[in-house]
């Protein structure tokens, strides 16, 4: 499926496009940019704050049988986007990094053999410090890894203890130094608010991070997610005023030298924005492959999700009987306004204000008493060029969001 070429439609004034396009009709010009995510759902030991599908290694990993469920699902998903081009590859789970050298590099070739790749397409591999070798690690980028996403969390193995990680503080900076060996192109994602963390502390987290100067950072707030063993046995954490304050400190420090504040948890230096995770928030489409892999996908006059069977054993019985997927459904178009504005929020620039209309196939007249209700209260910018979360709205995310579920 080739798409419509968009050029006009960018060039049109925000009211005409209103004209045309009449509230609840999906007609989309274009199909968006589409991404690939692989779920590997196996880690060496599952931590305690974790929500992700992710699940403990018991033995030996299956996987070549994984391996070969993936291209399965992979195959099975072709008809769906089939003549499309992936600008984007995440690799995530999990700990993906407990794939064997040549189970990567048989993955990127599955994927290289059944699917058009961008030539400049970005490919991303989630990381562990407590898996990361250096030999494996070259063998990667030489099976066309070029950007690397480490799970560090912090560089004080006091805290790491405590958040049940595997690795130490010095696995970590280990970590760090293997990855930019083979590529300058190096995530690291870092928590803060962690048990008994003082906000000196945190500062000396982001201070090791940026010594080994990485060109992307994503920063958490730890949270006591739902069904986790956080949840049930809650440590003691730092109160609201001291984790607004490190997220303050945080933020200005990153800020100093030279990274853009791009989106809610995420830093950049110039030209080393996420490309995957920009094109979710920009409610791009993805397909999802792996246990539990989650897909949006557009056509000219719908957009599906899908999701796939969770459990890694599930999983593969299923692909072995020709059907991974689990759920899959039709977005409303009451609801694709909503849907929308969830993702782009998170963007702290905002985005074009043609882009709603792109996307979603809907006029942004669909959407125009949340617009006005969220710029009366200070949370939101919106004009015939852009709609902008402002400092208030960023600072308060949730409650911007919200204003525009549907009725």
């Amino acid at each position: 499926m080739i798409p419509i070429q968009t050029e006009p439609l960018q060039s049109v004034p925000r009211r005409v496009v209103d004209t045309y396009l009449k509230p609840g009709i999906l007609n989309l010009a274009a199909l968006p940019p589409l991404s690939l995510y692989v779920h590997f759902p196996w880690c060496v030991r599952k931590c305690p704050y974790c929500d992700f599908n992710s699940h403990e290694a018991k033995g030996d990993i299956p996987e070549r049988e994984y391996l070969d469920a993936l291209r399965t699902d992979l195959e099975q998903s072709l008809p769906l986007i089939w003549g499309r081009k992936i600008v984007s590859v995440f690799i995530g789970g999990g700990t993906p990094s407990l794939l064997s050298e040549q189970g990567l590099d048989r993955l990127l070739s599955d994927i290289r053999s059944l699917l058009p790749l961008d030539a400049a397409a970005e490919i991303t591999m989630e990381a562990n410090p407590g898996t990361v070798e250096a030999t494996r690690f070259k063998q990667y980028v030489a099976s066309g890894v070029n950007r690397f996403s480490l799970g560090i969390q912090s560089f004080n193995t006091k805290h790491l203890q405590a958040l049940g990680r595997i690795h130490d503080a010095n696995e970590a900076m280990r970590a760090v130094e293997i990855a930019l060996a083979c590529t300058d192109n190096v995530n690291l994602d870092l928590m803060y608010a962690l048990p008994d963390q003082s906000v000196e502390q945190a500062l000396d987290d982001i201070e090791a991070a940026l010594r080994f100067e990485v060109s992307h950072l994503s920063l958490y707030h730890l949270t006591l997610e739902p069904n986790t063993v956080f949840a049930k046995y809650p440590p003691a954490l730092p109160d609201d005023d001291a984790s607004a304050i490190m997220q303050q400190q945080l933020q200005q420090r990153i800020r100093e030298v030279g990274f853009q504040h791009y989106e809610v948890s995420a830093y950049a230096k110039p030209a080393h924005q996420s490309r995957h995770n920009r094109n979710y928030w920009e409610f791009g489409d993805y397909l999802g492959i792996g246990a539990g892999a989650h897909s949006k996908i557009s056509f000219p006059h719908r957009i599906i999700r899908q999701a796939r069977f969770k459990q890694p054993a599930s999983y593969l019985q299923n692909a072995s009987n020709g059907s991974v997927i689990q759920e899959e459904h039709e977005v409303e178009r009451a609801s694709l306004g909503f849907e929308f504005m969830l993702n782009a929020l998170r963007l702290t620039e905002g985005v074009p204000t043609r882009l709603f209309v792109e996307r979603t196939g809907q006029s942004t007249q669909s959407i125009e008493a949340a617009l006005q209700r969220a710029e009366a209260k200070g949370l939101l910018v919106a004009d015939h060029q852009s709609i902008k979360p402002t400092a208030l709205g960023q600072r308060f995310l949730n409650d911007l969001q919200q204003m525009f579920l549907p009725d």
